[in-house]
């Protein structure tokens, strides 16, 4: 509902709208440009249908007639109705036969508003409202805003072209508008991704996210307390229920979805029907689940809101859920009602259900994370089956330590009753060894591990064979055997789909994208994952670990392809999603977030990326050995990039001796180009300080290797940085062919970030030797300095000192100083005369 006020060009009482109001012409202006003759906005409370209606009424032509009635949800007899209806219009009202008439013979065009009409089933007032929407003119338009739709004849309006609906999910606000109502926002300390996520759209919700935007609940949707949403809930739903209706709500929103059975199996034979039934008619925000026909769910934000309230009896109910859906044969639903009910022995006893592929369904494996944590391998491992779940979410999290107690825990269901038994389980044990061999990098025997356990698994266990081939996978792609990799995956590939597990399939796509980005082509990579990920969401998988991994990747690729835009989304989604699934790829988010910072010039938030992930590693107590050796990689890019080579030589010299020599450490999977990237970073340092020993030799070395086995990213990146090195050792005439060879096949592979590394370790150098215009080198994207950094620069480079600089622009020497540290991290240098420098030759100085 909307306050009211007098209206001077217009008799009686207008809406007025709030002075936060945002025009929404998407809603607006097909309302206003529809020939319907009953306009239909049917949503729950707090959706906004009274501000869209004010909106469209005061955007009425001048010689369109507007009336309003404001209804409040009452439920009026039909003869009162009728009256306050005829008042409104400035009708005579007799009785309804006479209304009626007066109606139909409506000549002046004119717009009559009825707002929020009658919120509680009245079958008597929806019968009038429909006799009356069908005597009346064409010349008169209805518009209605309700939170039930009104028992009239909708379809018969519907066939005769006269009627437009707006829906709840309709009213939603989307991200554009979301982020303009926080640029009007003063004091609004949230981000439109959090705001979404805090209210789905929903507009009371946005207002209320706003509100309290200085003290944000936390970061996932709806996981903190609102005192004033729960107060508003009270009112708007809560007050205007009965209590048993009340009642079923509540049990309702802790359910993840629900149907007629089930809630007849909660509330009763007979009332759990009617109980469903009413609710929906009151327009209590129940809706459908994830599209499904069969399914209902209540609005989500609500949902999560309720369940974070404190209610001693949802664990019975949370219990009898857990009856109907083990009845029902749905082991996902029915494990997660028994965690819920707090019932572990039955949780435990439903994962006999579960394979290896569920671990990748909703958060399953930080479910099995925080069981085997909180109740130990008495209660988890009391089967081979429960040791090779919990195993597999254990490496997922990269707890390599706990995985290999765990695989040891096989012994205790030694010996198998008969031989061939025996060898299954002796093959599982070598799987799963072989797996924490890979991912510790001791790839020799973990690749005996795969080889011996394909050999003795049955056809049963083709989880698990599947499993070993694609560690097999990301063992060749290591080596560089691209076709060998290419075989195994097809192989994997075709295991998977002959038993129609689309999941396990997505999780094979991932090698096959890391494959097609090893040759050249990061935009059909790209375009794979993107696929995949629209078939599991098809398939209601829109969240959980897969998820997290694919959105990553597709992030890593669009960065590697220059689409910075994208990359920060996927980058900064997927890091989500694999915190909250505990995944250790967390690590690439912000690898990925500090290299798009690196990329601006911004050092200092580049670092605190690198610095955020270590720490995270080292508190889910992941090995050094799965993140030590990247985040080295980086911070020796970035402080190459700084012109401190010294930092990059030290570090890379001592990374590399973990992955040289008799006792080599494999590369983590992920970062299949890991060495070859170190030891180029080595000799771009040796050189940088006059210490490399044949540096263009190795060099080459490295690029024939990696053309022989049709690596093209990362010949393209060896390209560049021979063509850099032959320039400072004075080869002109082999950097040229060195950087025209990497810059062409840069182009065909569509790869741009490596071109942007080069260009930030060495400013002016492809136009330098006429590999490109001038003016393409003067920034690297928009200015990095603001035009307070760009003042205080200019400053500096007349020769000025920090208390001068304070003087002239009338500012604190602290200030002064934090300028300079900007200036300096964004630019990538250590002193005054460097940022000078840089930004004459980045031309961000004039």
């Amino acid at each position: 509902m909307t306050a009211m006020t007098r209206c001077l060009d217009r008799p009686g009482f207008m809406p007025r709208l709030s002075s936060h109001h945002l025009s929404r012409p998407r809603l607006s202006e097909p309302l206003l440009t529809a020939e319907a003759r009953v306009k239909l906005l049917c949503a729950p409370a707090g959706s906004g249908k009274s501000a869209l209606l004010a909106e469209c009424a005061l955007q009425a032509p001048a010689s369109v007639q507007v009336y309003w009635l404001p209804l409040n949800g009452i439920a009026l007899d039909p003869i009162e109705f009728c009256q306050r209806l005829a008042q409104s219009l400035g009708l005579v009202f007799v009785d309804e036969s006479t209304l009626a008439v007066d109606l139909s013979r409506w000549q002046s065009a004119a717009w009559l508003f009825l707002d929020d009409y009658c919120r509680v089933p009245a079958p008597a007032l929806d019968a009038l409202l429909d006799r009356l929407l069908v005597a009346s003119s064409p010349a008169l338009t209805w518009w209605l805003g309700a939170r039930r739709r009104p028992a009239c004849n909708w379809p018969r309006l519907l066939l005769d072209d006269e009627l437009w609906e707006c829906t709840g999910a309709e009213l939603a606000f989307d991200r554009d508008e979301v982020q303009l109502l926080i640029s009007h926002h003063a004091n609004a300390g949230q981000t439109a991704d959090k705001v979404l996520q805090f209210s789905a759209g929903w507009c009371a919700g946005v207002r209320v996210a706003l509100l309290e935007g200085d003290h944000p609940p936390d970061s996932c949707a709806w996981h903190g307390r609102s005192q004033t949403l729960l107060d508003y809930l009270q009112h708007e739903l809560f007050s205007t229920l009965p209590e048993e209706l009340e009642e079923a709500w509540r049990v309702l929103a802790h359910l993840p979805r629900f149907n007629p059975a089930l809630c007849e199996h909660l509330f009763g034979c007979g009332d759990g029907v009617n109980h469903l039934r009413n609710l929906q008619a009151l327009g209590a925000f129940i809706e459908p689940w994830e599209d499904s026909p069969d399914w209902l769910q209540v609005f989500a934000p609500l949902a999560q809101l309720l369940r974070d309230e404190p209610w001693p009896a949802k664990r019975s109910w949370h219990r009898r859920a857990c009856q109907w859906f083990t009845a029902a044969e749905d082991w996902q639903a029915a494990f997660e009602q028994a965690l819920l009910a707090q019932e572990y022995e039955m949780a435990v006893s439903l994962l006999q259900h579960f394979s290896f592929e569920d671990l990748f369904r909703q958060q399953n494996a930080v479910l099995l994370l925080r069981l085997h944590e909180q109740h130990g391998d008495e209660l988890m491992l009391g089967s081979a089956q429960l040791v090779g779940l919990v195993t597999a979410a254990l490496l997922f999290a990269g707890r390599f330590d706990r995985a290999a107690q765990c695989i040891n825990q096989l012994a205790r269901f030694t010996p198998q009753p008969s031989a061939s038994l025996q060898r299954h389980l002796l093959a599982r044990w070598q799987a799963q060894w072989g797996w924490l061999l890979h991912l510790d990098g001791e790839a020799t025997r973990a690749r005996e591990h795969f080889l011996e356990a394909l050999e003795d698994l049955p056809d049963s266990a083709w989880t698990s064979r599947l499993m070993c081939l694609s560690g097999l996978t990301q063992q060749a792609l290591l080596r560089g055997e691209l076709d060998v990799a290419q075989a195994l995956n097809r192989q994997a590939l075709c295991l998977a789909r002959a038993h129609g597990s689309l999941l396990l399939e997505a999780v094979l796509e991932l090698d096959h994208a890391q494959l097609l980005e090893q040759r050249g082509a990061p935009h059909r990579a790209q375009s794979l994952l993107e696929n995949v990920q629209a078939m599991l969401g098809q398939q209601h998988l829109k969240v959980g670990p897969l998820i997290g991994r694919i959105t990553l990747r597709r992030g890593h690729l669009a960065l590697r392809q220059g689409q910075d835009e994208r990359a920060a989304q996927c980058l900064a989604s997927g890091l989500q999603i694999c915190q909250q699934s505990q995944d250790k790829r967390a690590l690439y988010g912000f690898l990925g977030l500090a290299m798009l910072a690196a990329n601006q010039g911004d050092y200092a938030q580049a670092f605190i990326q690198l610095r955020d992930a270590e720490r995270l590693m080292q508190q889910r107590q992941v090995p050094d050995t799965v993140y030590r050796a990247v985040l080295l990689l980086l911070s020796g890019h970035f402080w190459l990039q700084q012109g401190r080579a010294e930092l990059t030589l030290e570090a890379v010299s001592r990374v590399l001796r973990h992955f040289q020599g008799p006792n080599a450490k494999q590369a983590p999977p992920a970062t299949l180009e890991l060495i070859p990237r170190l030891e180029y970073l080595l000799v771009l340092a040796q050189v940088k300080l006059r210490c490399a020993d044949q540096p263009i030799a190795r060099l080459a070395t490295l690029l024939e290797a990696a053309r022989l086995r049709g690596m093209q990213c990362l010949e393209v990146e060896l390209h560049l940085v021979l063509g850099e090195v032959a320039w400072q050792q004075g080869d002109r005439a082999l950097a040229v062919r060195s950087l025209q060879a990497g810059l062409e096949l840069a182009g065909r592979c569509q790869v741009q970030q490596a071109i942007r590394e080069l260009r930030l370790r060495q400013p002016g150098l492809l136009s330098e030797l006429g590999l490109e215009p001038q003016e393409q080198v003067a920034v690297m994207g928009d200015n990095p300095l603001s035009q307070r950094e760009l003042e205080v620069l200019q400053l500096i480079a007349l020769g000025n000192s920090n208390l001068e600089i304070a003087d002239q622009l009338f500012i604190s020497l602290h200030t002064v100083k934090t300028h300079a540290r900007r200036i300096h991290s964004k630019l990538g240098v250590e002193r005054r005369t460097q940022a000078v420098a840089k930004a004459k030759t980045l031309g961000l100085m004039g």
